[in-house]
C-alpha cells in the first residue's frame, strides 16, 4: 500500500463504524495527517450529527498544524447546507492545504461541487485513492441516488440439501430453524445495517416474527410487509406491536395507527414496490422471505446481493430454496453453518 492508500484505508475502517446509524447519509471517515502522522481522525457517527470532517478536525489538538496538513476522506466533502454546514467550507476555513478523496459523491447536491469549491480556494486535491473500495462501502447510498431504488439484499437459510422450509400441508405454524442459534446474532447485525426488512404476508402468518435486531445491539430496521389483499389482522402478530416503524403494502384503504401504517402502491410489481420504498426514502432493504417473495425479486431480476446461509442438516422434502446465479464475493464457515454471498453479475 502507498502512504495515501494506508491513510485512506483508515478512513474506510472508521467510516464502517457508522453502519446502520447514519442512513440516509453515507458512511464517511476522515483522517488528518501532518508529517506522516495522524493528528486527528473521526467518522460520521449518527444521522443529523457532525460529519466525519468535523470530528476529525476537532480532534486535532494543535490547530496550527492544520495549515500544513492533509485531510483524507473516503467521500467528497459536501458543499451544501443540510442538517449541518458544508464540510468543504470547514476545510477551507481551517486552511488545510491538501485533500485526498476516495471517490466523488454522485448525489446531485454534491456531485463535484465540493471539489470545485476547495479547488477554487487553492487547495491541492487528489481524487480516486482506493476508489473502488470507497464506492463499494457506500453502495446503498449510490444505488439509491443513481438507480432511484433501494439497494436490494436477498437473504435466506437453506438445509444441507437445498430446502428453505418444510411442507406445511396441514397449515402448521412456527419457525423451522435451519441454522445454529449463534448465527442469529449475525443475521440481526445484518438487519441493523439496512434501512428496512421486507417479507410477504405468509412469513408473518406462519412464523409470526418480530423482524427486529433483538440479538444485536443496535436499532432495528423499518419493517415492510406485502399483504396485497389485506389478509392479516396485525393486532394478532408481533409486527403489530408498533414498537418499530412498520409499513404494510396493501391495495385496501386502511387507517394507519401510529407506527403501523398502511400504504397503497400503484400496483404490486417489484418495480412499483421499490418505487414506494424509494418515496419513503429507504435506501436499502433486506428481503427475508418467504420463497414466493424472494423468487419474485429474482424473476424481476432486481437484486444487488444475495446472502445464503446453509445449515448442516438435510430434510426429506420441503419447499425448494430459490435459485439464482451471481458472482461469489464471499464464502466461509460461520460455526457449523456455511455462508455464501453473491453479487449481481
Amino acid at each position: 500500500m502507498s502512504t495515501d492508500e494506508k491513510f485512506m484505508q483508515r478512513c474506510l475502517d472508521l467510516a464502517q463504524l457508522g453502519a446502520g446509524n447514519v442512513a440516509p447519509n453515507p458512511m464517511v471517515g476522515a483522517v488528518v495527517v501532518c508529517d506522516g502522522k495522524i493528528i486527528g481522525e473521526g467518522y460520521h457517527q449518527q444521522y443529523g450529527q457532525a460529519h466525519a470532517e468535523v470530528n476529525a478536525i476537532e480532534a486535532v489538538e494543535d490547530k496550527t498544524l492544520l495549515e500544513k496538513a492533509t485531510i483524507y476522506i473516503n467521500l467528497e466533502p459536501c458543499a451544501h447546507f443540510g442538517k449541518t454546514p458544508p464540510c468543504a467550507d470547514l476545510i477551507i476555513d481551517s486552511k488545510i492545504p491538501n485533500v485526498v478523496i476516495g471517490c466523488i459523491d454522485s448525489y446531485s447536491e454534491v456531485a463535484g461541487k465540493g471539489v470545485a469549491k476547495m479547488s477554487t480556494a487553492g487547495i491541492k486535491i487528489r481524487v480516486g485513492v482506493l476508489e473502488a473500495e470507497s464506492l463499494a462501502l457506500n453502495k446503498r447510498f449510490f444505488t439509491y441516488h443513481n438507480k432511484n431504488r433501494p439497494y436490494v439484499i436477498l437473504k435466506w437459510a437453506q438445509t444441507a440439501n437445498g430446502f428453505i422450509d418444510i411442507e406445511r400441508s396441514n397449515n402448521e405454524k412456527g419457525v423451522f430453524w435451519i441454522t445454529q442459534p449463534e448465527t442469529k446474532a449475525l443475521v440481526h447485525k445484518w438487519r441493523h445495517e439496512e434501512a428496512a426488512i421486507l417479507v410477504g404476508k405468509n412469513t408473518i402468518k406462519v412464523d409470526n416474527p418480530s423482524l427486529t435486531c433483538r440479538n444485536y445491539e443496535g436499532a432495528s430496521p423499518i419493517r415492510v410487509i406485502i399483504d396485497q389483499k389485506m389478509r392479516l389482522d396485525y393486532g394478532a402478530f408481533k409486527v403489530g406491536d408498533r414498537a418499530v416503524q412498520t409499513y404494510v403494502l396493501t391495495e385496501k384503504a386502511v387507517i394507519s395507527k401510529g407506527k403501523l401504517q398502511f400504504i397503497q402502491p400503484k400496483d404490486f410489481t417489484i418495480s412499483s414496490i421499490l418505487e414506494t420504498l424509494t418515496q419513503l426514502e429507504i435506501q436499502s432493504v433486506i428481503i427475508e422471505g418467504g420463497a414466493t417473495t424472494l423468487n419474485n425479486f429474482i424473476q424481476a431480476d432486481i437484486w444487488d446481493e444475495a446472502r445464503i446461509l446453509t445449515g448442516i442438516n438435510p430434510i426429506m422434502s420441503g419447499i425448494s430454496a430459490p435459485q439464482l446465479t451471481g458472482i461469489v464475493s464471499e464464502s466461509y464457515q460461520f460455526g457449523k453453518d456455511h455462508i455464501k454471498i453473491l453479487v449481481h453479475a
